[in-house]
């Protein structure tokens, strides 16, 4: 079922190997999971260790935290998937992200982010220090986003929905790190993905081509000298691989070309993949100065409530776990976000850090973003469960448990992983588990 026009353009292109590139659709597909790198265990288990006796897996060779699973093991139903020990993600998806080279402490953008498998391999890579910025354009997409960047338990990435043109607006010469994962033609999904077979045409190549000029443009403003930019599609399309690159080369000649490469799937174990690093030349400048100047955040009698739930829940200041932070309101709602965070005015901003919770009626009530991102260790209670126990499954459904203890917020943890809140009182703890995520 492969378009005629595409299959004519691959076999010119291929030659010999074409036959073995065709015969790789009659295949199954590979799997993978990359491994969260911010997730620690309370208890201090290895998450491989206790994934490897669960799972059938085999080291991705490209990806620093990349493993092959098998049809068998689902992860996605695993307990362990809800708290945010892994991403799934196609195996060929996890090498730009390794490129792009991102060390703690740097201002990252993800430009063409959902839903998130790249934004959340480089917060990995941040280990919480520095700054993420996660873009989508579509707001539906950049919901997905937003719930994968809480899934695991990030605190230092802000989620906007907003075109490329307005952030260049904003953040002109501010990143040292960029990476375009551009919208394409879908030509290396075909295997994984049918409809994007029926929605291909040359026409769509063309068009995909042309908004990727226009994405990378933006990019090329708001990358600092010395800084990288990584641009990657799935597709196999020249016309929005090389050429793509050979004409923002040339459009933009304080760019170079370190390396382009392609990923095929009769070649490797995953879908088709093409990745281009580029490095912007001039002497790497730390200032980082937005337009919009750096956020208000808020000073202690504005976060009095907050005050007694941490002082009440948490062993140390919050602002201790995460640093160098602030406080910053959106209505009733408390975030964390970096010191450094810069002024998000006119944005359209769906997550600005860590949402720690909501105040309501003179009490505060804790996110679940913050349980996903504390550990059990960082908190005066906890609740530990293991995998194979029924509360597990009793506690993502929804249901409240008897238990002896402190009245209290509790983490409630799956072998040393947090998975959410409780509160115990009157020796039941309460399942504040949130609604939409509830397995029916």
């Amino acid at each position: 079922m492969l378009p005629e026009q595409f299959l004519d353009r691959m076999k010119e292109m291929l030659g010999e190997e074409f036959p073995a590139f065709l015969e790789s659709y009659e295949k199954d597909r590979y799997q993978a999971l990359r491994l969260n790198g911010l997730k620690k265990s309370e208890s201090g288990e290895n998450a491989l260790d206790i994934l490897s006796a669960l799972f059938h897996l085999e080291k991705v060779e490209w990806a620093e935290n990349g493993y092959y699973y098998q049809k068998e093991d689902q992860p996605g139903k695993h307990p362990f998937h809800e708290a945010g020990v892994y991403y799934i993600q196609e195996p060929s998806a996890m090498a730009p992200v390794e490129q792009l080279q991102v060390m703690p402490g740097e201002r990252v953008l993800d430009l063409c982010a959902s839903p998130g498998g790249k934004s959340t391999q480089i917060a990995s890579k941040l280990q919480g220090e520095g700054w993420l910025l996660c873009n989508e354009i579509h707001p539906v997409r950049a919901k997905n986003l937003s719930e994968n960047i809480e899934r695991m338990g990030i605190w230092n990435a802000c989620v906007t929905n907003e075109t490329p043109e307005k952030l260049a607006s904003v953040f002109p010469v501010y990143f040292d790190k960029i990476l375009v994962d551009a919208p394409c033609s879908g030509e290396g999904m075909f295997r994984k993905n049918e409809d994007a077979v029926f929605e291909w045409s040359l026409e769509n190549v063309a068009n995909c081509a042309a908004k990727q000029a226009e994405i990378l443009d933006c990019a090329a403003q708001m990358l600092k000298p010395g800084g990288r930019l990584v641009y990657s599609t799935c597709t196999f399309s020249p016309q929005e691989n090389e050429e793509s690159i050979s004409k923002f080369l040339e459009r933009h000649p304080e760019f170079s070309l370190e390396k382009q490469k392609r990923l095929y799937p009769h070649q490797i174990k995953g879908e088709g993949h093409f990745l281009a690093v580029l490095n912007k030349s001039g002497e790497r400048v730390e200032e980082y100065v937005a337009a919009t100047g750096l956020s208000a955040g808020l000073s202690k009698k504005d976060i009095g409530v907050w005050t007694e739930f941490e002082k009440d829940t948490l062993k140390q200041p919050v602002q201790e776990i995460f640093a160098p932070s602030k406080f910053l309101a959106f209505g009733e709602n408390l975030y964390l976000v970096p010191e450094f965070l810069p002024g998000l005015k006119g944005l359209k901003v769906l997550r600005p850090g860590l949402h720690l919770g909501t105040e309501k009626k003179n009490r505060f009530e804790p996110a679940h973003a913050l349980a996903l991102a504390l550990s059990g260790k960082e908190v005066r209670y906890s609740c530990a469960l293991k995998q194979e126990e029924r509360l597990v499954a009793d506690y993502l459904n929804g249901m409240t448990f008897p238990m002896e203890g402190e009245k209290g917020w509790y983490i409630i943890s799956v072998n040393g992983f947090s998975l959410g809140w409780g509160k115990l009182a009157g020796n039941i703890m309460k399942n504040h588990y949130p609604k939409g995520l509830r397995k029916p």
